[in-house]
């Protein structure tokens, strides 16, 4: 009896250390979320996307996903996403002033759908995300491969 109650203990131990492990990734892949959100938001680069541009959408879910959606001022639509569990490597072109930053994913894991075209709506995928920003300097660009780094990697240990 003594034995089997051991066996319990530890197991009820180890079920509980990995449940805490859960909760901690889940809480470091919400904080690196929400820093990357803040981030790409505070340096995007309104100027850079053009006058025919009225607005724009840019998030970095939870769950792993970044969103980036432009709506135009005749009514088209541009909408791009992917999972950061396909995130290769991110290239910067510019200067410190402003550039365009270059989501690479493994494949062609970027969803492409545009609405209201004229020439129709049209779905398709891309093996980038450009997103222009400004004001970035190679300590913030370093910060964002980290954080998408880590963000990757806490998606493969779900």
């Amino acid at each position: 009896m003594k034995k089997f109650t051991k066996n319990l203990r530890s197991l009820l131990l180890a079920a509980s250390g990995l449940v805490l492990c859960a909760f901690s990734l889940e809480g470091l892949l919400n904080e690196d979320a929400v820093y990357v959100q803040k981030k790409l938001s505070d340096h995007y680069d309104v100027a850079a996307q053009g006058a025919d541009i009225k607005r724009y959408e840019l998030n970095v879910t939870n769950t792993g996903f970044c969103r980036y959606k432009r709506h135009f001022a005749n009514g088209k639509v541009e909408y791009f996403s992917f999972n950061f569990s396909k995130f290769k490597d991110l290239d910067y072109y510019g200067t410190v002033k402003n550039g365009r930053l270059f989501l690479r994913t493994k494949g062609e894991d970027v969803i492409v759908q545009t609405y209201n075209d004229k020439k129709g709506d049209i779905d398709s995928m891309s093996s980038y995300l450009s997103i222009p920003l400004r004001d970035m300097e190679p300590e913030d660009l370093t910060d964002f491969l980290e954080k998408f780094r880590r963000i990757n990697v806490q998606l493969a240990a779900r």
